[in-house]
């Protein structure tokens, strides 16, 4: 309903034989190019403002081109990058990635990959990732501390520099040994390509963020790699045999892309690193202590393809659990209650949800409510009139349930900001006139932000931290809303903002999130019904992530982060 966008998702293969072996097997120069385009389109869920891909050749002799970058923005970036693709760009080592900021920062320098460019082979750097660091001021003050001076303010192009400067210190050791063994010239270089250590790179360069992140790369002698944060916050799934290395943000896309089962893909775990050299010799090294896991639960409720095998059953399950909470929210009238969703995300919970109810030997009245049309153009300029146009994005069956008779159950996969229940939703279901509308969130309330890559709000557009705070305002209590703001300036290694949410039970911010956001003159009872942090852990029993509902950011960055945050919440209700 109310979209959520991931920032990127990366895609890349390593072929394994001759490029000659391709095209005599499967017929085409193109076969790496074309599983690549494969891959990320099957992502594309993940990113939407761009795309961009790079290759290197191991084959190519100086004097010619064996680093290519293509990059593009907008809806249709992934058809027109590989519409520049050639035979001239084909190359041993693929790499792909779809982007969409969660920084503000846009345009086609933001775009991934980003490219290092450099005369020793070796020195030529890569890279892309589906990340967001926490602690890129530190990382920049690094930087500047030993000399550098970045182009470019921003976590992508730190990291290149960074990493870059750590590849250059292993050039120069590897230069340094070639020397002393007495060798000259191209032997030189030769040795150098030979015996790189990106464990070594990555080593030296992983250790000093903080924040989410699966960084990919390549370099211009012939290694890929990709490396997880230790918390294992942002996923990656890999796939090898004797003819590829693939490696993908989500497990399904290299399931369909190659044909294979379920249990021949495996998960990158947190910390470590995929790596293949130049001799496509796969390593797999732990490049940094294991911290807690956290792997993110809304990749789970939310942004992965549901067509992976356990991400299905979780789904599911999530529906499922809420079927007492509901049967309470109908008072047990479910012979009166039609059940739907709202397309298309939470189709799955809502399997289960009426499994749920099937279970109790409850028969369930189920109906296509809500439609959602193709996307409008809000080309018009004021306000009241693209609040209109939004309004008619979603459109009802009439006819779907008894007016003034039936309750209405419809479940969604999650409610953020709750803009779009207010502009639209609640309004067109009205139009139905249910006895009684409950709205049902398969995960929890979302109180915090993320700071590891998800664009989820601002604190202030959160619709739980605007029930919260109007709730303070109600009784009086805005003296903690200071305290609480001092505490974050004073000591930000503490997430204070779980005081402004402590003293209320999640039932009252149910009830004021409904009082703000009942369209003007709709007279329709409104319930919420959210899953519990319970529920949640209970459904995903192996990605505990949950930050963006509890607060308990796995890092010290996005603790202070969300202080930050509220403090730029209060100092902007000052002015």
């Amino acid at each position: 309903m109310e979209e959520l966008k991931h920032e990127c998702g990366v895609a890349m293969i390593r072929l394994l034989k001759p490029l000659s072996y391709y095209e005599q097997k499967y017929g085409t120069w193109a076969y790496g190019f074309n599983k690549l385009y494969l891959m990320m389109e099957k992502q594309h869920n993940r990113g939407q403002e761009g795309a961009g891909i790079a290759s290197v050749s191991l084959k190519n002799e100086p004097g010619t081109e064996y680093m290519f970058r293509e990059k593009a923005e907008g809806k249709d970036a992934i058809t027109e990058v590989f519409s520049r693709v050639n035979e001239s760009m084909q190359g041993e080592l693929l790499m792909g990635h779809l982007r969409y900021s969660t920084t503000g920062k846009s345009g086609l320098t933001y775009v991934h990959p980003f490219l290092r460019r450099y005369n020793w082979r070796a020195k030529n750097l890569c890279l892309c990732g589906n990340f967001n660091m926490t602690n890129i001021d530190e990382v920049f003050k690094l930087l500047t501390d030993q000399g550098q001076s970045p182009r470019i303010y921003g976590d992508s192009y730190i990291t290149l520099e960074l990493m870059g400067h750590r590849l250059d210190r292993e050039v120069e050791r590897l230069y340094n040994e070639a020397k002393k063994e007495g060798l000259e010239g191209t032997a030189i270089t030769e040795y150098i390509d030979n015996h790189v250590s990106i464990t070594n790179v990555l080593t030296s360069t992983m250790s000093h963020f903080d924040g989410g992140y699966v960084m990919c790369g390549l370099t211009g002698s012939g290694e890929m790699f990709a490396v997880r944060d230790p918390w294992g916050i942002r996923p990656a799934f890999y796939y090898q045999d004797d003819e590829v290395v693939v490696l993908a943000s989500e497990r399904p896309v290299i399931q369909t892309c190659f044909d294979l089962p379920t249990d021949s893909i495996h998960e990158l775990q947190p910390g470590s690193a995929l790596i293949v050299n130049k001799h496509g010799e796969v390593s797999l090294p732990q490049i940094l202590e294991p911290k807690e896991n956290a792997r993110c639960s809304f990749e789970r409720i939310y942004f992965s393809r549901g067509s992976d095998r356990d991400i299905y059953q979780e789904r599911k399950r999530l529906g499922e659990q809420l079927t007492p909470t509901i049967l309470k929210a109908i008072d047990g009238d479910v012979g009166n209650t039609v059940f739907s969703y709202i397309p298309n995300t939470a189709e799955v919970a809502y399997y289960g949800m009426t499994d749920g109810f099937r279970k109790l030997h409850r028969d369930v009245r189920t109906e296509k409510v809500v439609w959602k049309d193709i996307k409008l153009r809000t080309f018009i300029s004021t306000n009241a009139e693209r609040n209109d146009l939004a309004a008619h994005v979603y459109d009802i069956s009439y006819g779907s349930l008894r007016p003034y008779e039936d309750n209405l159950v419809i479940i969604d996969d999650s409610i953020v900001r709750g803009t779009t229940l207010k502009e639209s939703i609640f309004k067109i279901l009205d139009r139905l006139h249910p006895k009684k509308i409950v709205m049902v969130s398969s995960s929890p309330q979302i109180r915090y932000p993320d700071f590891y890559g998800i664009d989820m709000a601002r604190l202030e557009e959160l619709c739980a931290f605007r029930a919260a705070i109007a709730l303070i305002r109600e009784r009086g209590m805005e003296q903690l809303t200071d305290e609480v703001y001092q505490a974050c300036k004073s000591s930000p290694q503490t997430n204070h903002v779980r005081r402004i949410y402590e003293l209320f039970s999640v039932d009252e911010i149910n009830r004021k999130i409904v009082e703000m956001l009942r369209p003007k003159g709709m007279e329709t009872l409104i319930e919420l019904v959210f899953q519990s942090i319970e529920g949640l852990h209970r459904a995903c029993p192996n990605h505990p992530g949950d930050w963006y509902f509890t607060g308990h950011y796995p890092t010290p960055g996005g603790t202070r982060m969300v202080n930050q945050a509220f403090i730029n919440y209060v100092d902007s209700q000052k002015q």
